[in-house]
C-alpha cells in the first residue's frame, strides 16, 4: 500500500474520530490496542489491513473505505465560519437543459455561451452523444458547441444517462418534427414523488403526437395530419409542460397560440433563443404564448443563458445561515422580487445596485449585499405559485432562514409529494420543524445549530439546504453522497470556500 494512500486513510480515521467526538485513546480502548498505534495510523505510519480499516468504520459508525467501485462524492464540512466578499451567479441550469434540448429543432451549428457545467448537463450531454449530435467544449471549456446530424440515430440512445434526468422529457417536442416512430427512455431525476407527465402529453396531442408507456419507454407515433386548430390551453402551469409546447410549436408551419403558460425565467430564455433561431414568439413574459413556427431551421446561432435565480436565492440564503456579509452579483432581479420582498418583511438587512442586462440583452440583473440581520418569522405562510409569485425551487431555502428567524413559519409546498419530508432532515442538525402532513412543515427559531453526519437527501433543493446549515454549525459535519448537488450546481464546494467557507471534498478510497 503506497504511503499517500496510509496517510489519506490516516485523515479519513482522525476526522472520523473526531466528528464522533472520541480522544485517540477511547478509539484504541475500543480497538483492544494503543494510543500510540492509533497516533501512528492517523498519522499515516502505520501499515493497516483491511480488517483493521473495518474494524475501525464499525467502531466509529462511519463506512471508512468503500472497495471495488467508484465510491460517492462526500462533503466534510468545517462550520461556524462567517462568509465575506462577493460571488457571481452562474447561468441557469434549468435554462441550460431546456435550451440543449432546443438545440434538436435547428439544423445548424448552435453555440451556448458559459453553460453550466453540472451533472444534468452531462447527462444530456451523454444522450445527445450517443443519438449522433456532435458537442465540444470552447474557449476553455466555458462555452458549448452542438452539431447535429442529419439523422438522429435513437436506437443507439443511452438510456441510462436518459432515466437520470428529467429533462429527456423535453426530447418530445423537437423530435416530433424529425421522426414519425421514435422511443424515449422514462423520464427521471430528482425524487420528489409522483409527478404525471399528462399535461405534456395533452399538449403535445394537438400536434399530433401519441404517446403508450410501456416497459420504461414512451413508444410515439406523429400524425402529420394532426395541427393545433384553436388555442393550447395547458392543464399545468409548468415549466417544462410550457417549454415542452414552444419547442413543439416552433417548427410548426403555422401559428400557435398557448395559454396558461408559465412565464418563469427559463422559459423566457427558451423564446429569446428560438427567436435567436428566426421563430417569432409574442407575449414573452406573461402566460399567453403566440408562436409563429417555421417548418424548417438552419441557421448558426450564438445564445448566452441568463443567471439562475434560484442559485441566487441559494447564495443569498447562505449568507442570512451564516449571519454573514455577502455580495452576490449578476442576480436576476425580475425572478426574486417576491423572494426579496418577503425578506425584508422578515427584517433583512440588504441593498442592491441599479439594473443592467445579462449577455443576452434582455434579463435585468442587479448586484445584491445581504448583511447580518435579526430575522422576524413572516405574518403569512411560505407558499410557492407559478410566476410571477414565490418560486417553487426557493421554498425550501426559506426552512433554513425561517430556522435563524425568531418565531414559528408554516411552509406549505404543495407542489411535490415528497420535498417537504426531506427538510425534516434540518433537525438532525438542531432544527425544530415539525412535518404537519406531506406538505406543510412548521418551523420554529432560531436554532442552535450542531454538526452532524448524515447522507445527502434525494432532492437538489432540500440537499443544499441540509450544506448550508452545515456551514452554520459550530463543528465538522459530513454530508455523504452529493451526487443531486452536482446535478445542479457547478463547483458549489470550491465556490463556497472562495468566500470563505471550509469544505472539503473526498471520496471513499
Amino acid at each position: 500500500m503506497a504511503d499517500d494512500y496510509l496517510v489519506r486513510i490516516g485523515k479519513l480515521i482522525r476526522d472520523a474520530r473526531q466528528h464522533r467526538g472520541w480522544t485517540q485513546t477511547q478509539l484504541a480502548e475500543a480497538l483492544g490496542t494503543s494510543q500510540s498505534a492509533v497516533n501512528r495510523i492517523e498519522r499515516g505510519n502505520q501499515n493497516i489491513s483491511l480488517e483493521m480499516i473495518a474494524r475501525i468504520g464499525e467502531a466509529l459508525d462511519s463506512e471508512i473505505v468503500s472497495l471495488g467501485y467508484a465510491g460517492p462524492m462526500h462533503l466534510r464540512v468545517v462550520g461556524g465560519r462567517h462568509l465575506s466578499g462577493s460571488i457571481d451567479v452562474k447561468t441557469s441550469k434549468n435554462a441550460c437543459v431546456a435550451l440543449l434540448c432546443a438545440s434538436l429543432l435547428n439544423s445548424g451549428r448552435t453555440v451556448l455561451r458559459r453553460v453550466a457545467r453540472i451533472e444534468e448537463v452531462y447527462r444530456l450531454l451523454e444522450v445527445l452523444n450517443s443519438i449522433g449530435v456532435r458537442t465540444r467544449w470552447i474557449n476553455d471549456g466555458v462555452d458549448l458547441e452542438i452539431v447535429p446530424p442529419a439523422e438522429l440515430d435513437l436506437a443507439a440512445i443511452d438510456a441510462e444517462a436518459a432515466r437520470r434526468t428529467r429533462s429527456i422529457i423535453m426530447f418530445l417536442g423537437p423530435l416530433l418534427h424529425r421522426m414519425d416512430r421514435f422511443m424515449l427512455p422514462y423520464a427521471g431525476g430528482c425524487d420528489l414523488g409522483t409527478r404525471t407527465v399528462e399535461p405534456h402529453m395533452i399538449a403535445l396531442r394537438r400536434f399530433g403526437l401519441d404517446i403508450a408507456a410501456t416497459e420504461g419507454q414512451y413508444h410515439a407515433v406523429v400524425d402529420r395530419a394532426v395541427a393545433p386548430d384553436r388555442p393550447i390551453v395547458l392543464t399545468e402551469r409548468g415549466d417544462t409542460v410550457t417549454e415542452n409546447a414552444l419547442l413543439a410549436a416552433a417548427r410548426h408551419d403555422g401559428t400557435t397560440v398557448i395559454r396558461n403558460a408559465s412565464s418563469n425565467y427559463m422559459v423566457q430564455d427558451l423564446c429569446f433563443f428560438l427567436e435567436a433561431l428566426g421563430v417569432k414568439v409574442d407575449g414573452i413574459g406573461t402566460t399567453t404564448l403566440t408562436v409563429h413556427g417555421v417548418p424548417t431551421i438552419d441557421v448558426d446561432v450564438d445564445y448566452s443563458p441568463s443567471e439562475d435565480p434560484v442559485e441566487a436565492m441559494s447564495l443569498v440564503a447562505a449568507a442570512v445561515v451564516t449571519e454573514s456579509e455577502l455580495t452576490v452579483r449578476r442576480v436576476p432581479i425580475e425572478f426574486l422580487e417576491i423572494e426579496l420582498a418577503v425578506l425584508e418583511e422578515m427584517g433583512l438587512d440588504h441593498d442592491r445596485t441599479p439594473e443592467y442586462f445579462a449577455d443576452n440583452g434582455r434579463t435585468r440583473l442587479v448586484d445584491l449585499t445581504v448583511r447580518p440581520s435579526k430575522l422576524e418569522a413572516p405574518i403569512d405562510k411560505i407558499h410557492p405559485m407559478p410566476f410571477p409569485g414565490l418560486n417553487i425551487d426557493n421554498v425550501p431555502f426559506f426552512a433554513a432562514i425561517a430556522a435563524v428567524a425568531q418565531g414559528k413559519t408554516l411552509i406549505h409546498d404543495w407542489v411535490y409529494d415528497n420535498r417537504a419530508i426531506y427538510l425534516t432532515d434540518l433537525n438532525r442538525l438542531g432544527g425544530r420543524l415539525q412535518l404537519l402532513d406531506p406538505h406543510r412543515v412548521l418551523v420554529e427559531g432560531p436554532t442552535r445549530w450542531r454538526a452532524a453526519e448524515m447522507m445527502c437527501p434525494p432532492a437538489l433543493r432540500p440537499a443544499v439546504v441540509v450544506l448550508l446549515a452545515m456551514m452554520a454549525a459550530e463543528g465538522t459535519s459530513v454530508l455523504r453522497n452529493v451526487y443531486v448537488i452536482n446535478r445542479g450546481y457547478e463547483d458549489l464546494a470550491e465556490r463556497l470556500n472562495s468566500i470563505g467557507a471550509q469544505i472539503e471534498i473526498f471520496r471513499d478510497i
